[in-house]
């Protein structure tokens, strides 16, 4: 299969990002160029992503990065085999402008886009650090998103579990708040856990032990908002008590959704479980899913930590992944504010 070389472009969020890789599925990949610019100064007053800052803020620095990651790869807008960009899910202002401006310089290179579900670019991420073969299990946890899949390839997935409500890493973002930890709460959450007692307050474990492979957070959170209003809390314990609570239920569900994936996929010798989406940067959750994949047989995949939070890179793999079945997309492309992964089967070839 041929090497194709793509440009990404990542916009749905708070990074501005562009990246260069060449590669052929399954991977691994070579990141040519990586270039992220991140907005947490932007938003920090503000305690969270203000949707109109972060896609102003991506108008004003999206040619300069886009600029640099071709600079920094050595290539000319003409060397590229491909343009791929996030066309969903996220706030839709930011997604509009990568999209558009990959729509624009697809045109004037005359070469193909694609659009990429950003889902599917955080699906594959492992692929392109590592080369993963499918099919493998995927468990997605984000700060929208907490979902376990079985990966058959581009647009092929089965949906084993999701949560009912909140994901885990908004439910990670507002125990910090609740704690009092400054923005972004997640990895501060995170650092203040290790010095934490994870059994000095007994917290809910939602979903437990439930048939299936959904989630849900919403009952841990108000768990802890009527703890903090009860109480004076210690601050490390509640963090280490909420940390593992969420391990827990992570690793029940994942546990549940492996014997699914072995039902549906029972000649797969040696399974992989991949671990995608920026709360898989977290050490402790890392360490202990991989505990359980090798309990469980599986080897455990998890892309370095710069694949997990939002980047180009990602996305322009997920355009390798679509451009060698020669799926690319029309300039008319729509952006999406929601997008379900199950919902971005592959398409006709062009």
């Amino acid at each position: 299969m041929r090497a194709w070389t793509v440009l990404g472009i990542e916009t749905s969020c708070d990074e501005t990002a562009a990246a260069v890789v060449r590669g052929a599925p399954p991977g691994p990949g070579a990141i040519l160029s990586d270039v992220v610019f991140s907005q947490l100064e932007e938003h920090r007053p503000y305690g969270g992503v203000v949707p109109e800052i972060a896609a102003r803020a991506h108008v004003e620095m999206l040619d300069g990065i886009v600029e640099k990651a071709l600079s920094d790869a050595g290539l000319g807008l003409a060397e590229i085999d491909a343009v791929a960009a996030t066309a969903g899910p996220g706030l839709i202002g930011g997604v509009m402008v990568g999209l558009v401006t990959a729509k624009a310089l697809a045109l004037a290179a005359a070469k193909p886009l694609v659009a990429v579900n950003h889902l599917e670019a955080h699906a594959f991420s492992a692929r392109l650090s590592e080369g993963v073969a499918a099919p493998y299990l995927l468990l997605l946890v984000s700060g929208g998103h907490c979902q376990l899949l079985a990966v058959e390839g581009a647009g092929q997935f089965r949906l084993y579990g999701s949560t009912i409500d909140d994901a885990a890493g908004e439910a990670f973002d507002k125990t910090a708040k609740l704690i009092g930890l400054a923005y972004p709460g997640g990895p501060r959450l995170e650092a203040l856990a290790k010095t934490g007692n994870p059994k000095r307050y007994r917290l809910p474990r939602p979903m437990l032990g439930r048939v299936g492979a959904d989630f849900s957070f919403s009952g841990l959170k108000t768990a802890v908002r009527l703890l903090t209003l009860e109480e004076e809390v210690d601050a490390p314990d509640l963090a280490a008590s909420f940390q593992a609570a969420v391990i827990d239920i992570l690793i029940d569900r994942t546990q549940a959704a492996m014997a699914m994936f072995r039902r549906d996929f029972p000649h797969s010798r040696s399974p992989a479980l991949v671990l995608a989406g920026g709360v898989a940067a977290n050490h402790a959750i890392r360490t202990a899913l991989s505990g359980l994949a090798a309990e469980e047989g599986f080897s455990c995949k998890v892309p370095p930590i710069r694949l997990c939070t939002d980047n180009g890179a990602m996305v322009a793999w997920a355009g390798v992944e679509r451009a060698a079945l020669g799926l690319f997309d029309p300039l008319d492309a729509p952006a999406r504010a929601r997008w379900p992964l199950t919902a971005s089967s592959g398409k006709e070839p062009a």
